[in-house]
């Protein structure tokens, strides 16, 4: 957390931009160090998180890419990114074939990127889950999209500053 609280102040918004592609997001936290550790941190993003409008959350949706394809780039978001769709990497063309369809269906459904924190799952239940998701309603919607946003953000904030909650 030492390195973390030390960045200058457009260090720390460009890593937390990584965490959460949302400026106000990473111009709040910044703001709000020193932090005593990784819960202190985790406690101060999960509440900016929820005090967010929709506008700040479409900002953060539009840095993520769609669930089968690759983040392009150098960066640390682009490969995070990577890493958390690793899972993808066994699906076969029938099931990339059916999450760019989902896909496509979820984004003239609810106007946004099919977000979901797919550390850990395989290419089966992101489709399921995305199958499951296109059911809800709007306003539903968009809590399931708060939840998985802000999962995403704690494990990149663990791997920002070493996860020492």
């Amino acid at each position: 957390m030492d390195a973390f609280n030390a960045l200058p102040g457009d260090a720390a918004h460009a890593a937390l931009l990584a965490c959460c592609a949302s400026p106000v997001f990473a111009a709040e936290v910044t703001a709000r160090r020193p932090y005593r550790d990784g819960a202190d941190l985790h406690r101060v993003a999960a509440a900016t998180l929820a005090r967010l409008d929709w506008d700040d959350i479409a900002d953060a949706l539009a840095a993520h890419p769609r669930i089968g394809d690759r983040a392009a780039g150098p960066g640390r978001e682009a490969a995070w990114s990577r890493a958390e769709q690793s899972g993808m990497d066994d699906a076969d063309a029938d099931l990339r074939r059916a999450l760019a369809e989902g896909n496509r269906a979820y984004e003239a459904r609810f106007g946004h990127v099919y977000l979901v924190c797919a550390t850990g799952l395989g290419p089966g239940a992101l489709l399921a889950a995305l199958r499951v998701r296109l059911g809800n309603d709007p306003g539903a919607e968009r809590a399931v999209v708060r939840a998985e946003l802000a999962k995403i953000t704690a494990l990149r904030l663990d791997r920002l500053t070493g996860g020492d909650r």
